[in-house]
């Protein structure tokens, strides 16, 4: 199945009542992944603004929290971005994975996103997966937002596979099982 036809599924599932109003999933938290190959991320990139307009026109607020952006926020808030970019260009991505990693705990990452929170939200996206590892990890995210996000459904964009119970990054990397989200579109 072409990544267009699964986003025109994505679409479409993203819409139905029972996933935005959180029902029908049993007691767990509304939280899908929707998987693709990672060579399909810019098509993907582009569809995103897409769809967010096309629910705003619908009257959905959707809010979307980039890992990516959320670290170059935080690294920015501690005065640490030039830094981090030098450290990488001296010494390579190994000495600033280990410097910058404490810096980027679950816990900063969550309270970043909570402090984005306006309560009116209808429906969150979570993006910029790839670029953010391997510094943050998804599933350390995912298991960390159940706090934060538990209201409201959550999709989490991820170029790999998500089979239900583990993750791929990339296709290549697991990450650590994780069994809460549900698959919402399926290959």
């Amino acid at each position: 199945m072409t990544v267009e036809h699964r986003l025109k599924q994505l679409d479409a599932a993203i819409r139905d009542p029972q996933l935005l109003n959180n029902q029908g999933i049993g007691n767990e938290i509304g939280f899908y992944i929707f998987d693709y190959d990672p060579k399909d991320e810019l098509i993907v990139a582009e569809h995103l603004p897409k769809l967010q307009l096309s629910l705003a026109e619908q009257g959905f607020k959707v809010r979307e929290f980039n890992l990516y952006r959320t670290m170059i926020n935080i690294l920015e808030a501690k005065n640490l971005l030039h830094k981090a970019f030098k450290m990488e260009d001296s010494q390579g991505n190994g000495k600033l994975e280990k410097a910058i990693r404490p810096l980027l705990l679950p816990e900063e990452i969550i309270a970043h996103i909570k402090n984005l929170l306006q309560g009116d939200e209808d429906l969150f996206f979570i993006t910029g997966v790839g670029a953010s590892y391997p510094l943050l990890r998804s599933h350390t995210i995912l298991n960390n937002l159940h706090s934060a996000l538990d209201r409201k459904p959550l999709v989490m964009f991820f170029p790999g596979v998500y089979d239900g119970r583990e993750l791929r990054l990339f296709n290549l990397f697991k990450d650590d099982n994780y069994y809460r989200a549900f698959s919402l579109v399926r290959n």
